[in-house]
């Protein structure tokens, strides 16, 4: 009884952490959820901007001025005559007319104007929000931080593009993974801070276990994700494009042809794809593992949702990815398996958030 008493007495305590109020952090995090929407549909139109080999089509970065697309006859043609000057028209698509390039300028023009707009839309209200004092302390700086990695960003967009404008009509799997790896890395604190401010601290069971394997499942994700980036940089998915097995073996003889060693885990598309489905296969058996404990553990509900989210969203992205795969990459197959992969690492972060200690 007197136990019971003295929780009581401490839980206006904890709500009293809750700095500014919560009813105050409402529209920054539901400013950062639409932004985390953004940035999601800036992953799946890049996704598209690669599968349809729409990225090389600008041959120039210009963040201001490039916001305006061609706008008459003289000045698309003078926008293929820059294109008609890199190495992908000249070995590639040498015989494409102009109507045709219009077709992967597109793609590439809403992919650069969607990332301006969302450093527009982070920018501005970030900017709003510090002067009336939304944004104090930790988070400012922690905002600031994300919109530095944004800026970061856009530089390593043109970096990888410029791979390509060189000998190589391919930009470098490097860049592009480095590329998409970014991505995920600016969503993430976005994610979690809004989550943070949406869903402040509460007195609540702990499962350190489930809390720890939940970090494990976040990084395990990423890495898949990171992986998935090789494959598609290296066009690795239209080899191997058998299941489970890869072309009747279990690991391909071709793993390790390669010399040094080290380079088969980044050029070798054999690897590659053995890689990204090894860790495929470790969620395969962790998420279920996981979710089967949480179902036996004291969770509140939020964190029981977000562990039924979890086992629901990889269940998705392995049927999404076994038929892209196996239909050896179909375009509209190839970008709903990159969209699932942000939504399985969503759930992923939901859950670790909902089983964090508070």
């Amino acid at each position: 009884m007197h136990s019971g008493a003295t929780a009581e007495r401490e839980l206006p305590s904890a709500s009293a952490r809750a700095d500014p109020p919560v009813i105050e952090c409402r529209p920054v995090a539901l400013w950062l959820l639409a932004c985390c929407a953004m940035l999601f549909a800036l992953i799946v139109v890049g996704g598209v901007t690669r599968l349809t080999h729409s990225g090389l089509s600008m041959v120039e970065w210009q963040p201001l001025i490039g916001v305006v697309p061609p706008l008459n006859q003289d000045q698309w043609l003078e926008v293929f005559a820059k294109y008609q000057e890199t190495p992908e028209f000249r070995q590639v698509n040498f015989d494409m007319g102009l109507e045709e390039f219009k077709g992967i300028f597109w793609w590439e023009y809403v992919h650069r104007l969607l990332g301006r707009l969302m450093g527009l839309a982070f920018l501005l209200p970030y900017v709003v929000f510090l002067l009336r004092g939304r944004l104090r302390g930790t988070l400012a700086w922690k905002l600031a931080g994300v919109f530095a990695l944004g800026a970061l960003q856009g530089a390593m967009g043109w970096y990888m593009v410029k791979s390509g404008l060189v000998d190589d009509p391919r930009v470098s799997h490097y860049r592009l993974t480095a590329h998409l790896g970014l991505a995920f890395l600016i969503y993430a604190p976005m994610l979690w801070i809004a989550l943070d401010l949406l869903l402040p601290a509460r007195n609540a069971p702990f499962a350190p276990v489930l809390a720890r394997l939940s970090l494990i499942v976040v990084v395990l994700v990423f890495a898949t994700a990171i992986t998935g980036g090789l494959v598609a940089g290296t066009r690795a998915g239209l080899a191997y494009n058998t299941f489970p097995l890869m072309n009747g073996a279990l690991v391909p003889p071709q793993i390790l042809m390669l010399e040094p060693l080290y380079v088969n885990f980044f050029d070798n598309i054999a690897t590659v794809q053995f890689d990204h489905r090894l860790l495929a296969w470790l969620l395969v058996f962790l998420v279920p593992w996981f979710w089967w404990r949480s179902v036996n553990a004291e969770l509140v509900p939020r964190a029981r949702l977000a562990c039924h989210l979890l086992l629901a969203g990889l269940a998705l992205q392995l049927a999404l990815g076994i038929a892209t795969l196996l239909l050896r990459v179909p375009l509209a197959l190839a970008a709903a398996h990159q969209a699932g992969a942000v939504l399985l690492f969503t759930a992923s972060l939901f859950a670790a958030h909902a089983l964090r200690r508070d």
